[in-house]
């Protein structure tokens, strides 16, 4: 076990280089970086009659064009652009190995902070959305499992699939269309997660809205996200309910429920825990980006979206390596967990 322990921890470290050097690559080949945009901002300023004569004339000047090649030059040494690729590539990987992640070029803050500040919304979502995830698939599983091939077990996962088959972020649309004043009802909030008298309400008042608040947004999240637990619950309740400690159970005159709950959920739960860390990575660091954004939530998500859009680098590569750097440490975790929970599997054959 040590031994892959050993080999992981080691493989995190070209995993970390790989994805950041494809991602560094494309961005090269991105239009429209910090240097053009802030040239294109100055420019404009600067020189808005020349550009609305060249619009009138169908010319297409470039932000470059009025611009002295000396406030280029400081502009583009300023973002770091003056160096070859390779080097600020090699640059930035120092850097994030010693966890130095410098400053936001159009936030004046660091990285760190910004990430920070975020990141409680997004953790807010993230337990939320996992609790009522684990709160409905695993009562849904186990009744699925006990009524196998039956009416309920058929329809259920038709509508497990169909949910599973449907984007979050297109059924948060939905959802803001039917229940936030879209097109029918106006019953739920459109945004944020508080309303902008949040602070003059009283206690239960403030517990009150920002639950309200949470309703969309939650259920975006979760619709498609209890479906693999779901099928997951039910798979390790019908293994358990087959094997043979189960008919010995029943030989001795158990009732059902004394089995049930006595023997198999506690032998069936054991693979749900140690999936945990994996569910933990596919719900904060893989459907938050487009639901915060819909939803105007102000986290980590929403943030990485805004980095995007500006070009904002820092961000954007930032928390691509702590994010892929967390989930891929959660990955492991995930694997030691199921062999503490059942010495029978192990790790020492795979790589």
């Amino acid at each position: 076990m040590w031994r892959y322990i050993t080999i992981r921890l080691l493989l995190i470290g070209p995993t970390l280089f790989g994805i950041m050097l494809v991602n560094f690559t494309i961005v090269q080949f991105a239009p429209g970086g910090p240097v053009e945009q802030t040239l294109l901002k100055l420019e404009t300023s600067q020189y808005a009659p020349t550009l609305e004569a060249a619009r009138i004339t169908h010319q297409h000047p470039t932000s470059r064009q009025h611009l002295p090649q000396e406030i280029i030059a400081q502009i583009t040494a300023q973002y770091g652009f003056d160096k070859p690729a390779h080097i600020r590539f090699w640059l930035m990987l120092k850097n994030y190995v010693l966890f130095d992640f410098g400053d936001s070029y159009y936030r004046d803050a660091s990285v760190l902070s910004l990430i920070a500040e975020k990141l409680p919304t997004s953790i807010s979502l993230g337990l939320w959305s996992t609790l009522l995830i684990y709160l409905i698939s695993i009562p849904l599983g186990i009744k699925k499992a006990l009524q196998h091939r039956s009416h309920f077990d058929i329809w259920t996962s038709t509508l497990i699939v169909v949910a599973y088959a449907i984007p979050g972020f297109l059924f948060a649309i939905i959802l803001i269309v039917i229940f936030a004043g879209g097109s029918y009802l106006d019953w739920l909030p459109l945004r944020g997660l508080t309303s902008d008298h949040f602070n003059t309400l009283s206690l239960a008042g403030k517990i009150k809205d920002y639950l309200w608040h949470l309703i969309l947004p939650l259920t975006a999240y979760t619709i498609g996200g209890f479906a693999t637990l779901t099928l997951l619950t039910k798979n390790s309740f019908l293994d358990e309910i087959n094997k043979h400690y189960v008919t010995t159970a029943i030989a001795k005159g158990l009732n059902d429920k004394q089995v049930l709950y006595g023997h198999v959920f506690r032998n069936s739960m054991l693979i749900i825990i140690a999936s945990f860390p994996t569910a933990i990575v596919s719900i904060f660091f893989t459907g938050s980006l487009l639901i915060e954004v819909i939803f105007s939530l102000d986290g980590i998500g929403l943030l990485s979206y805004e980095a995007i859009i500006n070009r904002d680098y820092p961000i954007v590569f930032s928390t691509l390596y702590i994010f892929t750097l967390i989930s891929l440490l959660l990955k492991l975790l995930s694997d030691l967990i199921y062999h503490w929970v059942d010495p029978r599997i192990h790790f020492d054959n795979r790589k």
